[in-house]
């Protein structure tokens, strides 16, 4: 709760008039440091409430996050004025309404295990567990393509309206395209309880990369067609997150869960700087029809590692 507080209080913080360059990226530092204290915590207090068909319970949980990843293009598109700021205005208000609710409504789940004492050498320890280290890694390629899909969205849409010389209502597929990844994270915990965590995840990550590798194809193709593919994309490229989660949390020891979720997605959210810089520097230099190809770097990554038997 206080998390959600602080991260709306830096995200509103950018509504200050002239702020200066320095201010405004240290509200954006504030904002992600914040949502380090939300996300993996979300994700903890649900491995609290299950023993078993925890692959279900963060199927929801990410679906959620998925659908207020989307949200603010909605805000846009519906914004009467077009005015930036209304988009802010709602997602801080949204946050801290998600941070009451939190704390009014969901209390510890029964097989919370409080550790005892702070313990420095808990990431090699984990590291050292090969269930946890083969799904952290998957969890690491996943997020190589994750984020710099989702922030790209726009730039597809608009790159492939120039080139097919047509109108698109950019932030309205926008929010379609990733908020469409609800439902495959939701149906993906379904899934999980009947086959396993590892099969959806594997598979969500194999053909989300053959979406990467075939990317430059779908700029040639109708609107109709392109538009159910990027939707198709938004559903695979989200739906092995929630089951590459519960892989981390079922192998790290009760005590450790936390930590090791809190872990494994700081490192994953720090690769995910690394592909969208990487995205926007080679707008510059290559066709964009190209870039995409570059994505496909994570699932393979991470099919490779995922299948390694140390």
């Amino acid at each position: 709760m206080i998390c959600a507080f602080l991260g709306a209080l830096s995200n509103l913080s950018l509504l200050i008039p002239n702020i200066a360059i320095f201010n405004l990226l240290t509200a954006r530092f504030g904002t992600g440091f914040f949502l380090a204290g939300i996300y993996p915590v979300g994700m903890k207090i649900a491995s609290d409430y299950y023993k078993d068909g925890l692959g279900k319970a963060l199927g929801f949980l990410v679906g959620a996050l998925v659908l207020g990843t989307a949200i603010p293009h909605l805000i846009k598109e519906l914004s009467w004025s077009s005015d930036y700021r209304m988009v802010i205005i709602f997602t801080s208000a949204l946050a801290s309404i998600g941070g009451l609710v939190m704390w009014l409504l969901v209390p510890d789940g029964p097989y919370r295990k409080p550790v005892s004492r702070l313990q420095l050498g808990v990431i090699t320890q984990l590291f050292s567990i090969i269930g946890f280290r083969k799904a952290a890694f998957g969890y690491f390629g996943h997020m190589w393509e994750l984020y710099a899909f989702w922030g790209f969205v726009p730039i597809i849409l608009k790159t492939y309206a120039d080139l097919q010389s047509i109108e698109l209502q950019v932030s309205f597929w926008s929010f379609i395209i990733i908020g469409i990844g609800t439902i495959s994270c939701i149906l993906g915990g379904y899934i999980s309880v009947k086959v396993g965590s590892r099969k959806v995840a594997r598979n969500s990550l194999f053909i989300s990369g053959l979406f990467c590798l075939s990317s430059p194809l779908l700029f040639q193709l109708p609107p109709q067609i392109f538009i159910v593919c990027l939707c198709l994309w938004g559903m695979l490229v989200i739906s092995d997150s929630p089951q590459f989660s519960t892989m981390v949390a079922a192998a790290a020891p009760p005590e450790l869960r936390g930590t090791g979720l809190t872990i494994v997605n700081c490192i994953g959210f720090a690769i995910t700087i690394i592909s969208i810089q990487l995205l926007s520097f080679l707008l510059d230099y290559l066709d964009p029809t190209l870039l995409y190809l570059f994505l496909g770097i994570g699932p393979i990554m991470g099919i490779i590692l995922l299948r390694r038997n140390t």
